[in-house]
């Protein structure tokens, strides 16, 4: 059986397997230099996490494929093009830990303005000056799922009021349709939705003018998910505050307005690149191969609605 996996390391964890499962015949493709082989003999196929050029042709190569295993919790480069025999199942749970942790810090952060006093120490500049502070704020985590858990439980200790919000409504949970209603009463807004049709643009400039000044918002979903254009008319103003591990365009360009925009702390998309999550990734792709193997139901299976 012919399975790619995005890393030696992975392969080498697939080296043995309990028996009576067929043996596979293991490549490493990590989206870089030339294809290990021909696709349409690729049965299983663990891409990396940064999507490899071309996905939509070499998929359509794929017939054979049966399992699309991917490391990331977002699925968006590959749900529209999947071959109709191929079931796709994410890794959702392994980033949650890292993505919660960098978004608590990103809070903190713009909260007491660590960035302004980094700017100056670096120019040896003692800047005496009071800050907002985390506690007592309302906290509307939009896109509730299970690294939105995650955060909720890290903020635990931080004396802030959770808001949460989903696609749909349920129990203790509001609904997306809610949030111009939600929206003016937070102080924190953090995005966790993942890039679909229907969270595109989903921040835009009336979502941003309904948030109340000084408001920070802290995007760890995706890129698409906020007008930048809009966000970035909002920092200028100097109404509005960003942390942001996503942006319109990535790598962003040197020369985009972004990096320079006033009241923004921006990171290279880093949220969820843990040591930890990589361990958690090659545990979830053993155990998901030797299921698929086994004939046993799989995990984190994308169906319905993503």
């Amino acid at each position: 059986m012919n399975i790619w996996v995005a890393s030696q390391d992975i392969a080498d964890d697939l080296s043995s397997l309990p028996d009576g499962l067929p043996v596979l015949d293991r490549k490493v493709y990590d989206g870089t230099g030339p294809l290990p082989g021909p696709p349409e003999e690729v049965e299983i196929w663990v891409p990396p996490l940064v999507p490899v050029p071309g996905i939509p042709g070499l998929l359509n190569r794929m017939g054979n494929l049966r399992l699309l295993q991917t490391v990331t919790a977002g699925v968006e480069p590959y749900l529209p093009h999947l071959p109709p025999k191929a079931v796709l199942c994410n890794a959702r749970g392994v980033h949650d830990a890292g993505t919660a942790e960098w978004a608590v810090g990103a809070m903190i952060a713009m909260r007491r303005d660590f960035p302004g006093f980094v700017a100056a120490q670096a120019r040896g500049e003692w800047s005496y000056h009071h800050t907002g502070v985390l506690a007592d704020s309302t906290v509307l985590i939009v896109g509730y799922g299970s690294i939105g858990e995650a955060l909720e439980r890290r903020l635990a200790g931080f004396e802030v009021e959770i808001v949460r919000v989903a696609r749909t409504a349920r129990e203790n949970v509001h609904g997306q349709d809610e949030l111009p209603a939600l929206l003016p009463h937070a102080d924190v807004v953090v995005l966790l939705v993942p890039a679909t049709a229907g969270t595109s643009g989903l921040v835009d400039a009336e979502f941003l003018a309904r948030m109340k000044d000084g408001a920070l918002l802290v995007n760890a979903a995706r890129g698409s998910v906020v007008d930048g254009d809009a966000l970035l008319a909002e920092l200028r103003a100097g109404r509005l505050l960003a942390a942001l591990d996503v942006t319109p365009v990535e790598p962003l360009p040197s020369d985009h307005p972004l990096w320079t925009a006033p009241g923004v702390f921006i990171t290279p998309h880093v949220a969820g690149s843990t040591p930890a999550s990589v361990r958690r990734i090659r545990v979830l792709v053993r155990e998901q191969i030797i299921r698929h193997l086994a004939g046993r139901p799989l995990a984190n299976m994308i169906t319905g609605h993503y």
